[in-house]
């Protein structure tokens, strides 16, 4: 994980670094800044980047591409086909489903997984063998992304999809460091929650260690993520939603709650 950022406006990102030992083929997810790249690149002793890995095409996701791209020569740029205007640098197109040019590169199988709502050609990476899902700015730590050009129906049902195909014991990589802030609004929509209480005291302690709190597994997430638990009667009550039967109408009031906490 390399950690850049924490001075920029959208705070703390994390960038994933991936190496293959059989292939020795190394990868980068959602490169903002190529320089923390190429100096992690350096310290593990890594001389050539093969592969980026994009989940949407915003800026802090994509800034170091074309950069990466000329400095490493066999470097190829993999993102969603619907944003290959919008995606720098790209040469693969991906759409749902399991993609045989990941595994190729990877040598074992890689779903792609479309979850619109923050942009709508978002989407996230799932390694089945490993149990590993770089969700981007789908799924945060008790959280989820802003909708920025989705609509909260699609956000729901990006992250029951989610839900839906990953175990619970997946270990989930989110791209931003939004842990702490998103659990002291957690914890006004859904305040009897035990689960989230107890975290939420975890995730300060970390945080005034200034340690990082990504990665966390689908199990936590669905214990204690108010946007994973939208049919909790306790959840609706707190928010005024008491007798609303639609799982998506109460995500977009929590929605709507978060944007203005």
């Amino acid at each position: 994980i390399i950690r850049t950022g924490s001075n920029t406006p959208v705070g703390t990102t994390y960038i994933f670094l991936l190496h293959e030992q059989n292939k020795n083929k190394v990868a980068v997810i959602d490169p903002g800044s190529s320089s923390d790249v190429v100096d992690a690149m350096d310290k593990l002793g890594f001389d050539s980047l093969h592969g980026i890995l994009n989940t949407h095409h915003h800026w802090d996701h994509t800034d170091g591409n074309e950069h990466l791209k000329g400095k490493y020569d066999k470097c190829v740029v993999y993102g969603f086909e619907g944003d290959r205007r919008r995606i720098p640098g790209i040469d693969v197109d991906l759409k749902e489903g399991m993609s045989s040019e990941l595994e190729d590169f990877f040598g074992e199988p890689v779903e792609v997984i479309e979850t619109p709502g923050h942009t709508v050609g978002h989407i996230a990476f799932y390694f089945p063998n490993c149990k590993v899902a770089f969700v981007g700015d789908t799924v945060f730590a008790m959280g989820c992304g802003r909708l920025f050009e989705g609509t909260p129906q699609q956000m729901h049902n990006s992250m029951q999809k989610l839900v839906a195909k990953l175990p619970r014991d997946t270990t989930l990589y989110c791209a931003h460091e939004y842990t702490l802030s998103n659990a002291k609004f957690a914890v006004t929509v859904d305040p009897k929650n035990q689960a989230l209480l107890a975290r939420f005291k975890k995730v300060e302690a970390l945080r005034e260690q200034n340690m990082k709190t990504v990665p966390f597994t689908m199990e936590e997430e669905l214990n204690t993520n108010p946007f994973l638990r939208c049919q909790d009667q306790d959840l609706k009550d707190c928010i005024g939603m008491s007798s609303v039967s639609d799982d998506s109408k109460v995500f977009a009031k929590v929605r709507a709650l978060k944007d203005n906490f």
